[in-house]
């Protein structure tokens, strides 16, 4: 199967942010100029920078390395401004210790069964860097990557263009990709993500956003009160390898029915088969609105505390939710907290773990002449 027309062309129509002329532009409606500082050294001496943006409220702090989203604050229903996501102070921590704190994610975000697919007749042995198993792209995926940023400023609206070229074979993946990801920060506060690719050779290709959020702010504690909202009517199971089955189940009368809305601590410890493999909720849902040409929303995560929401929209056909279970309390972050089992969570848009390995899920070939965009709206509230 190919990658859907929708998904391939769905950026155009969502309104992709155009590129504008930076370095002397300034940003409207309290939004700030994109601000750049050194960050740290790679041990080769490259040189890893942090980029500062604010509009609507929100504050974006983003690093050249893996494009990461190093802290995101906005303020509670008290107008009291907090960081929200994981993240560490400095470079060495996150060469050497992160599991993928508010990183980029490609080629392929999540699991590639044993690491192999077969494409046009030939197949792919790809990096393998969870058990048997391909995750997040390979031992060194896009996270862990030198990303060229640009800056701009587009009427109220301000954001970075990252830009990556992963070369034919790299992590095992055939074509050389160029990649282009917009971080737009809107006069609203929200935080949109649009991503764009190009391929040379026939490949597959999944991007997506890792970061952990804890809405009452980072390393504060638990996320089993914060409430989730999910509108999908089924979920795909795993195996012991939280590779898809194959299957798709229907979430009615399980733990995993989120469509009405519940504490995420409510029957994260229920004992279904797929939790208890799983050590929690780390599965794909399959969104009841399929692939769409535009975002929309499909999810809401509530903290009941300070009373800040987050909605998500999105393209995609699938959405990761991934309950921070493998956390183990030996990991420092930014605020000096440690960060333990269940104190943040993930909710990556994306299309389905494995899927090229399993015929009838939305496909994600990429071939050339044809540009892969896709879109994910984050909305804040209080």
């Amino acid at each position: 199967m190919e990658l859907s027309r929708r998904t391939v062309i769905a950026g155009a129509a969502a309104g992709i942010a155009a590129t504008t002329t930076v370095g002397t532009a300034q940003a409207t409606a309290g939004g700030r100029k994109p601000v750049k500082e050194l960050f740290g050294r790679l041990a080769d001496g490259t040189k890893v920078h942090r980029w500062s943006l604010e509009n609507g409220g929100t504050r974006l702090k983003v690093l050249s390395y893996g494009g990461i989203v190093q802290t995101l604050e906005f303020p509670d229903r008290h107008g009291r401004r907090k960081n929200v996501v994981l993240g560490f102070d400095t470079i060495d921590d996150y060469v050497a210790k992160s599991p993928y704190f508010g990183a980029l994610i490609g080629r392929y975000g999540n699991r590639i069964g044993k690491g192999r697919f077969t494409l046009d007749g030939k197949t792919y042995q790809l990096s393998v860097n969870d058990g048997e198993n391909s995750l997040h792209g390979g031992a060194k995926g896009f996270d862990k990557r030198i990303w060229d940023v640009e800056p701009f400023t587009e009427d109220s609206d301000v954001g970075l263009h990252l830009h990556y070229t992963s070369v034919d074979g790299e992590m095992g993946y055939p074509g050389t990709l160029k990649a282009k990801v917009t971080y737009t920060l809107t006069r609203h506060g929200d935080w949109r993500i649009d991503y764009e690719a190009t391929t040379d050779k026939a490949t597959v290709l999944n991007l997506t956003s890792h970061v952990y959020w804890n809405l009452a702010g980072e390393g504060s504690g638990t996320i089993e009160d914060h409430e989730l909202t999910i509108a999908a009517s089924r979920y795909t199971p795993t195996d012991s390898g939280l590779i898809p089955t194959g299957e798709s189940a229907k979430v009615a009368g399980t733990p995993f029915d989120f469509r009405h809305g519940k504490a995420i601590g409510q029957d994260i410890r229920a004992g279904h088969p797929q939790q208890v493999q799983a050590k929690g909720y780390d599965h794909n849902w399959v969104l009841d609105k399929g692939i769409t040409a535009r975002p929309e929303h499909i999810a809401t995560l509530r903290d009941p505390r300070s009373g800040r929401t987050l909605k998500i929209a999105t393209d995609q056909p699938g959405l990761q939710f991934y309950s921070g279970n493998f956390l183990d309390g030996t990991l420092v972050g930014t605020g000096s907290h440690t960060y333990r089992q269940g104190d943040a969570l993930c909710l990556e848009t994306q299309h389905f773990p494995d899927s090229p390995n399993h015929a009838h899920f939305p496909s994600t070939v990429l071939r050339p002449g044809q540009t892969y965009r896709t879109s994910t709206v984050h909305s804040f509230d209080a």
